[in-house]
């Protein structure tokens, strides 16, 4: 029983949200739209798309509640369906994907304008090799690196062993190193 005062667990409301009180949709969100934003921005670089995108996550979780086996983690389960919605709006659109500047580090502090300069360049090459990535082995990277997402609840939202996770990851941190290395060869030239 839970004591006074402290929050339900995630796979408490979802239950109840299973159950159908949708109210607790809101808590869910509260939990959740920040890291599925960050997701979601980049795998598509794009603001908007990726407002509209937690958006259709939440639908769909309130569309596919009843897919929700209770006991397990929520959180694996809401990234396949982001995972699932941001592939679906890259399929869409196509492989390449405008990026905008987007911040992808916090603030750090000030830096002499000439190594802020490399920084940013760095930057647009690294967003600009993840975007030639497969979709796939991007949202495999961004799961693994810019989200809390742990290897094992990436492994339960893909469906394969940890293991396999690490395999995959290598991979495309591999293909990552390669393709920026191309770009900051071209830079250069």
């Amino acid at each position: 029983m839970r004591q006074h005062g402290t929050q339900p667990s995630d796979q408490e409301v979802m239950n109840l949200v299973v159950d159908g009180d949708f109210s607790q949709l809101d808590c869910l969100f509260d939990r959740y739209h920040r890291k599925l934003y960050a997701y979601c921005l980049r795998m598509t670089s794009n603001r908007e798309v990726a407002q509209d995108l937690v958006q259709d996550v939440f639908l769909r979780v309130l569309k596919y509640r009843h897919t929700y086996q209770p006991g397990r983690a929520v959180a694996p389960w809401i990234f396949r369906m982001a995972r699932n919605s941001s592939i679906d709006h890259l399929r869409r659109r196509g492989r390449e994907v405008p990026h905008e500047d987007l911040d992808w580090e916090d603030p750090a502090p000030r830096l002499v304008p000439v190594e802020e300069l490399q920084k940013r360049e760095e930057l647009a090459q690294l967003r600009s090799a993840l975007d030639k990535l497969a979709v796939d082995r991007r949202d495999l990277l961004v799961m693994a690196r810019f989200t809390e997402m742990k290897y094992d609840e990436i492994a339960e939202s893909l469906g394969c062993s940890v293991g396999a996770v690490k395999v995959r990851v290598h991979r495309a941190m591999k293909e990552l190193r390669e393709l920026f290395g191309q770009l900051s060869r071209e830079a250069v030239s």
